[in-house]
């Protein structure tokens, strides 16, 4: 005697809202211009290279983001998002200065050895757009007041002159970046720079905690 069937229905998924579509197509392509630009270089990345790898018309790029100018300030601004959101989940409490000057040159450097730091790096250098398409402020200067914010936040209960903060924020990103630039030009097998980080690490402390205030 044969078992009686068993119908087992999959309930239906909910169907995305266009807002939801919109930013799956956004996502799709700002990543394709990211692996695009990091395996073979800002100018390979060619329209065409951009909607093969997103699976998408030039048409619907240009309908999301205006154009190429609009496209590459998402990118920048995508990869400036990956950074914060590493650096923003560093306890605000709770940790002393060191420590928390540790975790910022190890989460940093999650971010400046990722492949969409190394996308930025390649857009700045051939071509940094200056200002946004609907006339507001330069990017740089929303990335930059956007990064000074992330940067006071952590450090907030630092002594020293604002001057001083500044120019230890100014020294970081320069060290990261010339490690990064360092690690582009090693190839497929870079060496990790533990040493030099950790020098990173130690002039932090020295500039954060050395001349607090007493």
């Amino acid at each position: 005697m044969t078992e009686p069937r068993v119908s087992i229905r999959v309930p239906d998924r909910p169907r995305r809202t266009h807002a939801e579509r919109a930013a799956a197509t956004r996502g799709k392509i700002v990543d394709a211009v990211v692996e695009s630009i990091a395996e073979v270089g800002y100018r390979r990345t060619t329209a065409q290279e951009i909607t093969r790898r997103a699976g998408v018309t030039w048409g619907a790029v240009n309908h999301h983001f205006g154009g190429k100018q609009g496209i590459l300030a998402a990118v920048l601004e995508s990869s400036f998002d990956h950074f914060a959101s590493l650096v923003e989940s560093i306890p605000r409490r709770g940790l002393s200065l060191e420590q928390r000057a540790g975790l910022f040159v190890e989460r940093a450097w999650l971010h400046f050895s990722d492949p969409r730091y190394a996308s930025t790096f390649q857009i700045l250098i051939n071509h940094a757009p200056t200002e946004s398409g609907d006339g507001g402020p330069r990017w740089q200067d929303t990335m930059a007041e956007a990064w000074d914010a992330v940067w006071q936040e952590l450090f907030d209960d630092v002594g020293i002159p604002i001057d001083q903060l500044h120019a230890l924020q100014r020294y970081t990103v320069a060290v990261l970046t010339g490690l990064a630039a360092t690690r582009m030009m090693q190839g497929a097998n870079p060496t990790e720079p533990t040493a030099e980080l950790a020098m990173l690490r130690d002039t932090l402390v020295g500039g954060l905690v050395d001349r607090r205030s007493p």
